[in-house]
């Protein structure tokens, strides 16, 4: 995983717009990458909701939300219609972008230890790196957590995540 003051890792990923993302063409400009592991399931689409909900607050700080998954850009354009969703979803079929991120390995579901997408958001500021990051996320609050460690200069974490497995926010000192 990475960590805070890190050097994000660059990547070219296609979009439910019909372009291509690089984090490398967004230099002088902050982006949120959020991770999460399938399109059209609950958690996943609330938290796609809440972020397209708060899209106008991150554009209105001059940073742009993107959500990544391994489904491909068709289904991302099923699901972004479906929801009306107002965020750029970016397609990482090869996981590459998620294991470079660290927000691909082991994890618990349902009681059984599988591999597959660590929810994980990461803030990357102007220079292309990491200023904050979150893993694991918990769905409920997380996008309105982000977006107040963006407005208010603070770390935080989800007020709904659990005692035990509270998400973690890390920022970076001025």
């Amino acid at each position: 995983m990475l960590n805070v003051g890190d050097l994000a890792p660059d990547f070219s990923l296609p979009s439910d717009r019909g372009d291509a993302v690089s984090l490398g063409s967004r230099k002088g400009r902050v982006t949120v990458l959020y991770f999460y592991p399938k399109d059209d399931t609950p958690g996943c689409t609330v938290e796609a909701q809440d972020f397209t909900r708060l899209a106008p607050a991150f554009a209105a700080l001059g940073v742009e939300v993107f959500g990544v998954s391994k489904d491909s850009v068709a289904r991302h354009c099923r699901f972004r219609d479906k929801y009306g969703l107002g965020v750029a979803l970016l397609s990482d079929e090869t996981l590459a972008v998620q294991r470079a991120y660290g927000a691909y390995g082991e994890k618990t579901l349902y009681g059984k230890k599988i591999e597959g997408t660590l929810r994980s958001t990461f803030v990357i500021d102007a220079e292309g790196r990491i200023a904050a990051r979150w893993s694991p996320v918990k769905v409920p609050g997380h996008a309105a957590a982000v977006l107040a460690s963006l407005t208010k200069g603070e770390p935080s974490e989800a007020p709904a995540a659990a005692p035990k497995r509270r998400a973690r926010a890390q920022k970076s000192e001025p």
